[in-house]
């Protein structure tokens, strides 16, 4: 389904019942990555997987984090969603981060799985190859990556959801600076999941919801 809001198109897939909750992907990829997931959810939730504005079979706009969190908070009011929960992998849990602290969509819960507040958060090693691939493709994903975010300190102790950040033990994403994010959020639950990657337990669905499934039941039903 495809709904205008924010001035783009975004597409999207609905399923289940209960609670509204939202996915949002990572850089580069659509709503399928939660595809594996959405068996252990859709039972529990009314879920909204999105593609994000130059992603999937949504349109093609100008690509920000801020412009994003900016689409989604839309979407929450266009289709009258009342108090959805969020979960955003990669660039997806900045964007829901940044969306829980502009505090104007009235969220249940959010779950930022390797998710990093600026730049300097990704692995030196990852980053250099994202600059290098910029320098050569000049490609507005990369651009993203290595430009943004900018979350404040600020800004993640104004969070007053109930908040979950993860990060895998060999991420792309310093597992430290997930964990000093989580520090700044108030109140907020931090797992370093044993073993993974960046997004391999992610499109595991059964290990994604042995994850973050009791943080859901609990905070977001």
């Amino acid at each position: 389904m495809l709904v205008k809001v924010n001035g783009v198109e975004l597409y999207y897939e609905k399923c289940g019942n209960g609670r509204p909750l939202i996915l949002l992907h990572g850089n580069g990829e659509d709503h399928t990555v939660f595809d594996s997931f959405l068996p252990y959810v859709s039972e529990r939730f009314t879920v909204y997987a999105l593609d994000s504005r130059s992603h999937g079979k949504s349109s093609r706009a100008r690509l920000g984090y801020r412009e994003m969190a900016e689409d989604v908070e839309r979407f929450i009011e266009v289709l009258g969603l009342e108090e959805p929960a969020v979960v955003g992998f990669s660039d997806g849990g900045i964007i829901a981060l940044m969306l829980a602290a502009a505090e104007r969509a009235r969220l249940k819960a959010v779950v930022a799985l390797g998710a990093n507040a600026a730049p300097c958060g990704i692995k030196r090693f990852w980053l250099n190859l994202f600059r290098i691939g910029y320098f050569f493709t000049r490609s507005e994903y990369l651009k993203l990556m290595i430009k943004e975010p900018d979350i404040s300190d600020e800004e993640l102790a104004s969070i007053g959801v109930p908040t979950l950040l993860t990060v895998g033990e060999k991420d792309m994403i310093y597992p430290a600076h997930v964990a000093r994010t989580a520090a700044l959020i108030p109140g907020a639950e931090f797992y370093e999941v044993a073993g993974e990657g960046h997004i391999s337990y992610v499109t595991a669905g059964k290990k994604l919801y042995s994850v973050i499934g009791d943080f859901l039941e609990r905070r977001a039903i």
